[in-house]
This record gives C-alpha cells, structure tokens and sequence, in this order.
C-alpha cells in the first residue's frame, strides 16, 4: 500500500517554490533532507523519495510533481503505514488515526506475501475517513536500473464515518525490500459508480549521481489524454 501523505512546516517549504520550479534544473529539498531516489511514471509524473534527519526513525517522505509543480507531499513509516499528507490540488492534509484495527504491514506483506490492513485517517478539511483493503505478491519481478521491484495485487476501499464507500480502487503496484516502499502501477478508481483507469508506473528510475536524479521535468505521458480519477478531486 503506497501512501499518499506531511508535516505542516515540511509541506509548505516544499511546496513553497512550487512556481518558479520551471527555471530550475533540479528540485531543492530541505537542508535536513536527502534524496536517495527520483522516479519518471507513465502518468506525465516524477516522483522524489528522501528521508529527514528530523523525522522519527524509519521514516520516508515523497513528493509528487507534474508539468505546474508539486501535487503531493506524504510520509510513511518503517512499516509504510500512512503518517501524513499534503494534497496541493485540493488543499486538503491527512494524518493517521492512533490506534488502527489492523495496521499496515510492509513486513508481513514480505514474510507472508500477503498483508491486510484497516485503519482510520483525520483531515482537518475533509474529516474522518476510514481505510480497509490488502496487499498481496503476485510473484512477478521487475528490474528498472538495478532496482528489483516485486509485483504486488492490491484492492482498497475509503469509508466515510457512515459507512459510505467513497471510493474503491484495485490493480498492481510494486514494492522494493531493501528501501521498504511501495511504488505505483496500473489500476481502476470506482467512484459513484463510475471508473476510472490509471497508470502510473514507473518507467525512468535514478539515484544519486544518475541523470535525471531530482529532476523536476515529468518525461512520460504528457500528451495522452487521461480520464483517470484521484483522491485530490
């Protein structure tokens, strides 16, 4: 499960220099913070994982960027539970809820191949809204610049406080052991009926010293025309 959530102080300085991302050649994290991975998708997205020397232990943080800037700003933890988000588009931020059901587990998911989880999320804008669903390994591979990516099968469902299914989603992603995080890949959003499909799987991978590394160019997709559905709209 590939989370989409920050820290309110984190978020804004991220998503402050979101104008001017243009003229730069490369995305400027925080003095605190190291990129160790940028990801090009088939969804006209890069995507930017760094960890923080302020954040707890185990914590990794990423930021999403398309061709006007930043889209999302989220942390995950050691076991890549949802911690926190920040929305642009929408404007909305979530946290995780103490106390889940049956909280993620990245490490179960790998010693099991299968991993279920129900837990509950707080936004300020948006309130309660609670999230149930599983991951599972599909036992297909993948090798993108020496990085191993294991298939995963996913399906997840958003519930509102009334037990109103908001939306559900099911499809692939991908998950990488030795970073602990889970990558993006094709699936169909269901809303009001309604469903969308997505891809956003990776592409263009690159680390530290690699072209494109921070990049802040998307270089796949951006002339499809997509009626794909996301939780910012």
């Amino acid at each position: 499960m590939k989370t989409k959530i920050l820290a309110a102080p984190l978020a804004l300085a991220l998503v402050a220099p979101a104008a001017p991302l243009l003229a730069q050649q490369t995305f400027s994290l925080p003095a605190d913070c190291t990129g160790y991975m940028t990801v090009q998708t088939r969804a006209c997205s890069i995507s930017h994982h760094f960890t923080c020397s302020s954040d707890p232990e185990g914590w990794q943080r990423r930021i999403d960027l398309d061709p006007q800037g930043i889209t999302y700003a989220g942390a995950v933890d050691s076991e890549t539970q949802w911690v926190e988000s920040f929305h642009v588009l929408s404007g909305h931020s979530e946290t995780l809820a103490p106390d889940p059901n049956d909280p993620a587990s990245f490490t179960e998911l790998t010693e099991t191949g299968r991993d279920s989880y129900d837990f509950r999320t707080i936004s300020p804008e948006q309130g309660e809204t609670r999230f149930v669903g599983r991951d599972e390994l599909t036992g297909e591979t993948r090798t993108i610049n020496g990085l191993l990516l294991e298939e995963t099968d996913y399906r997840i469902q958003a519930i509102s406080p009334e037990g109103e299914i908001l939306w559900e989603s099911e499809g692939n992603e991908y998950i990488n052991r030795e970073n602990r995080l889970f990558l993006s890949g094709p699936g169909t959003t269901t809303v009001d009926g309604e469903t969308f499909p997505s891809d956003d799987s990776p592409v263009e991978i690159s680390f530290p010293g690699d072209p494109g590394f921070l990049a802040v160019e998307p270089l796949f997709g951006c002339n499809v025309v997509s009626s794909s559905w996301s939780p910012d709209e």
